[in-house]
């Protein structure tokens, strides 16, 4: 094996290089303030550089096919480097809030490109074990993100639960990954796929139990039900960046390669895990949106919308399709500059209001911050599903994707997620009452944000309004697909 291989894994490597400069930077600026913009300056730098050679990467191979890349990958990789770039600029506020974050920023941002640099080689893997690995390398360090506020309780509660599920899921997903290879004797995705029709035949149960586990495990990582206890808990004791963070590049990277597993190396076993998915998908656009409405804590109410819109995303998959890869690209994309725009105002309202979280917090928040209520009202209507955003576009084309499918069932699910998109209107819309209706005794003062959320709400708001008219950004994405 000779190190050129490397050259083959271009946004990688480059991750790797922006991990060791920020390293260096860490260990040798003393300053506090200077090492904060430094930091900061160079992340962001280092993410622009990384979101820019994704974009010209070519598709490629390396260490005998294990690490396989397309131009379909590359472009989930533009979009995960772009929506972390956003997570960075928005988690300003708190890195600087207090004498411990500002100690632990190297280590944020350290963490956060680890976690991405896992989350490249999840999705560009062409072998099971480079796969598991790949998502081990994003699992951990996000798990120490979790943590990060260490010395509050509901962070270190939070951090304790994502990796004891976190871990449990894993072994459940290595556990599947073992049957099918007893089953097929192979784990690279090409020689599996090949295998796997004959293995239907001879080891028909040991490839569907196998399946379900290997699902069961990827499930986790998105957040469908039934595999969702772990994340209003989590997203409600997390650091409020590194839950925009959990809540879109992290689902969107295991969605994305749920999507392309499922499609080219299971494509044999369609029949199977088709129902499996028509199954949680409904459970979890009904079951999250039903719970949603109950919430009065944001955070959590974000996490059981996250749900949510890990169903609408899963649509995509029905119809086993490139038509229905470029269909899932597209809604993370749009998701990360929607959920991002939320999180951004929420971290700027919860930095200036003492750590305030919950739903009355916002009691006649347009009467003193109209801009930021604003803003906020733009990205939940795009959630919803509202025209003219791109969250419509976005959902117009997943439920186009699973009606491909052409089955009654497919039809069915459909219909039912149409009739959800309403019941996450109203919840939504609880917001927007609060912010403009909703009278409270002491509202929130006018406050200013500082640049960099300022920077961060600019780039999702113009992706909400633009995404949508400009058909470039989709026939970029579905040309990368055939």
């Amino acid at each position: 094996m000779g190190y050129s291989q490397f050259l083959n894994m271009i946004p990688e490597a480059f991750l790797v290089l922006a991990l060791i400069l920020v390293f260096i930077a860490d260990f040798i600026i003393t300053n506090v303030k200077v090492k904060g913009s430094t930091l900061a300056c160079l992340t962001l730098g280092l993410l622009a550089v990384v979101t820019a050679v994704s974009v010209i990467a070519e598709p490629s191979e390396a260490f005998g096919g294990m690490y396989v890349t397309t131009a379909a990958a590359n472009v989930m990789k533009v979009i995960l480097a772009a929506g972390t770039f956003i997570v960075v600029l928005m988690a300003q506020p708190w890195v600087e809030s207090n004498a411990v974050n500002v100690k632990n920023e190297g280590e944020f941002y350290m963490l956060l490109i680890s976690t991405l640099l896992g989350m490249f080689v999840m999705i560009s893997s062409g072998h099971f074990l480079m796969f598991f690995l790949g998502l081990e390398m994003a699992s951990v360090p996000m798990a120490c993100l979790v943590a990060l506020d260490k010395y509050k309780k509901k962070s270190a509660e939070a951090a304790a639960k994502y990796i004891l599920t976190a871990t449990f899921s894993s072994g459940i997903m290595l556990y599947g990954i073992s049957m099918l290879y007893g089953a097929t004797g192979h784990l690279y995705f090409d020689d599996f796929t090949a295998a796997l029709s004959v293995a239907n035949t001879q080891h028909l149960t040991l490839c569907i139990v196998g399946l379900v586990f290997f699902f069961s495990g990827l499930g986790f990582k998105i957040s469908l039900v039934p595999f969702h206890f772990w994340t209003a808990d989590t997203y409600e004791g997390a650091p409020t960046p590194v839950t925009g963070y959990l809540s879109v590049v992290s689902k969107g990277a295991a969605a994305f390669a749920l999507c392309t597993i499922l499609i080219k190396v299971f494509a044999p076993m369609i029949e199977y895990w088709e129902y499996i998915l028509y199954i949680v998908i409904v459970l979890s656009i009904t079951i999250a949106n039903l719970f949603a409405i109950r919430q009065k804590e944001l955070k959590r109410f974000m996490a059981y919308s996250s749900i949510s819109q890990a169903g609408y995303i899963m649509l995509a998959v029905v119809g086993a399709s490139q038509y229905g890869v470029a269909a899932l690209s597209y809604y993370v994309l749009v998701y990360v500059a929607a959920n991002l725009a939320v999180f951004s105002v929420i971290n700027a309202v919860e930095h200036n209001n003492g750590g305030r979280t919950d739903i009355r917090a916002y009691d006649g928040f347009y009467s003193r911050n109209p801009k930021l209520a604003f803003l906020m009202t733009v990205a939940l209507f795009s959630l919803a599903g509202i025209p003219p955003f791109a969250g419509m576009f976005s959902k117009f084309f997943v439920f186009m994707a699973a009606a491909q499918q052409g089955s009654t069932w497919a039809y069915a699910v459909v219909f039912i997620a149409l009739v959800n998109t309403v019941v996450s209107l109203y919840y939504y819309l609880l917001i927007v009452k609060a912010m403009y209706i909703r009278q409270a005794e002491n509202p929130l003062p006018t406050f200013s944000t500082d640049m960099g959320t300022k920077v961060a709400l600019f780039l999702c708001t113009a992706g909400i309004l633009l995404f949508g008219i400009f058909s470039c950004v989709y026939n970029w994405i579905f040309a990368a697909t055939i």
